[in-house]
């Protein structure tokens, strides 16, 4: 069960898509919520929504300046140079990145827990 459809994909991105990219974005989108699922199947509904619809962006691309996934990056004119950084294995793929954690309520946390505690 997807928690977003393409249209919420494409209500967010800043290009059109193909009817085969559509077809992409629907299994992209299942694959999105077995991903969030496996991170946290109690995170709020809207949280999911958003954040299946990022993953799904990242991975199929926009018409942004920079690259989906790029760390850094670098422009010139007239000389006509571009230089980008992108991470390994984040072009294409589904995956959280930090902030995707943090919406689905399991971001970097601190603490520490004793099984003993409980006895």
């Amino acid at each position: 069960m997807a928690y977003a459809t393409s249209a919420d994909v494409k209500a967010r991105l800043i290009r059109t898509i193909s009817a085969d990219e559509e077809t992409v974005c629907n299994s992209l989108l299942e694959d999105a919520a077995i991903l969030i699922d496996a991170y946290n199947k109690n995170a709020d509904e809207e949280a999911k929504k958003v954040v299946s619809c990022r993953m799904v962006i990242r991975a199929i691309g926009s018409e942004d300046s920079a690259p989906i996934g790029a760390t850094q990056g670098s422009m010139s004119a007239l000389g006509y140079s571009q230089s980008w950084t992108i991470g390994n294995g984040s072009v294409g793929q589904l995956y959280l990145d930090k902030t995707d954690k943090k919406y689905l309520g399991c971001g970097s946390k601190i603490g520490a827990h004793s099984p003993i505690e409980g006895m």
